[in-house]
């Protein structure tokens, strides 16, 4: 018999069909052990009835939140029309749609003009794209990226991750990749940018001038480490100088999370390749782009491909995505949710003077690095995890706890899941409350 939703009691919390059938590798549901069975805006339900706040949001995908009402009648709208769902990369009208609407929503009112390339379906093969491009148009082969980078699991993209953690998992070396320090990281502050001068300066530095240099405007999975907006402009202008192209990776920050739709906004800069993957999908649905100035558009037709490049169905999600945008209630929801946030966290900084608070809009890192690391965030994590909130950990020692709720979240609910945090901080360091 075929379990619906209406009558998924069977499964209840019984994992062993994934224990016995699926890999070893698997790892979120290790850390929120739960069969889930469905979902609505800020809450997941799992098959035995519990409920769950959703801080986490498919580690960013669901900026949305789960099930959003107005795009899902635009995919249920599709999929009645039998619309097509797979295209490779033909002409369709479903990404004439999105083309047309991200470039009037998104682009032209910030001044931008790039060029969009489909990749396949996941953030990694965003950037393999920008990667190989760099190359290609500049000639070069070698990269600048920086500690704390996280880029993707594909073989290009952990050449510029800097965990040595998932680099020896792929067999991957630096190869030709330059690390430099972030702005800020664990170790404190770092002056990267007159170090990249320095060594591009000096003909005997050791090291050539790279075809390109990749950055997160804010390193999520490195410890939500914000760059300032001077730091930004510092390096865009360095790039400029020497020729070198800026890629900058939104996969995770960008579409909102921030504030504002590109995080790179608030340097006032104008990277020359943008990576953007997850949120893009609207609805949960896979799509990753690659946007770049129409100069940099040296590919030869088939240089670069990916069967699932045509995700008709994320385009649609998309467009309706981009046309939330236009919406005044969805923009004064966002700055009401993000002021909360922002408060929550200065609150916390004050109550407890160990813990360092960054963020920035819909993203807020606690970090527990001074004040029990990883042991403690594993703890609090899981505390949360027992009182109904599913929140994850960054960071070098999963020290960081990371609070990403959706853009769209309810404030009575937002604050009752950072209530659940305000007590975990407490609580867990008492004898016999964990379960």
């Amino acid at each position: 018999m075929t379990t619906t939703l209406a009558s998924a009691e069977p499964l209840t919390d019984d994992f062993s069909v994934f224990e016995e059938l699926e890999s070893n590798v698997r790892s979120y549901c290790r850390k929120f052990p739960a069969v889930f069975h469905r979902a609505k805006g800020a809450e997941l339900y799992a098959a035995d009835g519990q409920v769950f706040i959703d801080f986490f949001c498919g580690a960013g995908t669901l900026n949305f939140g789960h099930n959003n009402d107005f795009i899902k009648r635009r995919l249920t709208d599709y999929l009645a029309e039998d619309g097509l769902v797979h295209g490779l990369d033909m002409y369709t009208s479903a990404k004439r749609e999105l083309l047309t609407t991200f470039t009037e929503t998104v682009l032209r009112p910030r001044g931008l003009r790039y060029k969009a390339q489909f990749c396949g379906p996941t953030g990694t093969d965003a950037v393999e794209a920008a990667l190989k491009l760099a190359r290609k148009v500049t000639g070069r082969t070698g990269l600048f990226a920086f500690t704390g980078a996280y880029h993707g699991m594909s073989r290009g993209s952990l050449g510029v991750t800097g965990s040595r953690r998932a680099r020896r998992a792929g067999g991957v070396s630096g190869q030709d990749v330059t690390f430099l320090p972030y702005e800020d990281g664990p170790q404190g502050p770092f002056d990267s940018i007159s170090l990249m001068e320095r060594l591009l300066s000096d003909p005997s530095s050791g090291v050539d001038v790279p075809a390109a240099v990749i950055v997160e405007p804010l390193q999520m999975e490195g410890g939500v480490y914000p760059a300032s907006a001077e730091w930004m402009r510092r390096l865009r202008a360095v790039t400029e100088r020497y020729g070198i192209l800026l890629i900058v990776d939104e996969i995770q920050a960008g579409c909102g999370r921030t504030g504002r739709f590109f995080c790179f906004e608030h340097a006032g800069i104008v990277p020359d390749m943008v990576t953007v993957s997850k949120a893009i999908g609207g609805y949960g649905l896979p799509m990753s782009l690659v946007l770049f100035h129409p100069d940099l558009d040296v590919w030869q037709p088939g240089e670069h491909t990916g069967t699932f490049r045509g995700n008709q169905l994320a385009f649609v999600a998309a467009t309706a995505a981009c046309d939330l945008w236009r919406q005044e209630e969805f923009q004064l929801g966002l700055v009401a949710a993000a002021d909360r946030l922002g408060q929550f966290g200065r609150d916390l900084a004050a109550e407890h003077p160990g813990i360092a608070v960054r963020g920035r809009g819909m993203v807020l890192g606690i970090d527990l690095g001074a004040a029990g690391g990883g042991e403690r965030a594993e703890r609090v994590q899981r505390y949360a995890f027992e009182h109904g909130v599913v929140v994850e950990l960054c960071g070098r020692h999963d020290e960081v706890i990371k609070i990403l709720p959706p853009l769209t979240i309810d404030l009575t609910l937002l604050d009752r899941g950072l209530g659940v945090l305000r007590d975990a901080l407490v609580m867990v360091d008492r004898p016999g409350v964990l379960s």
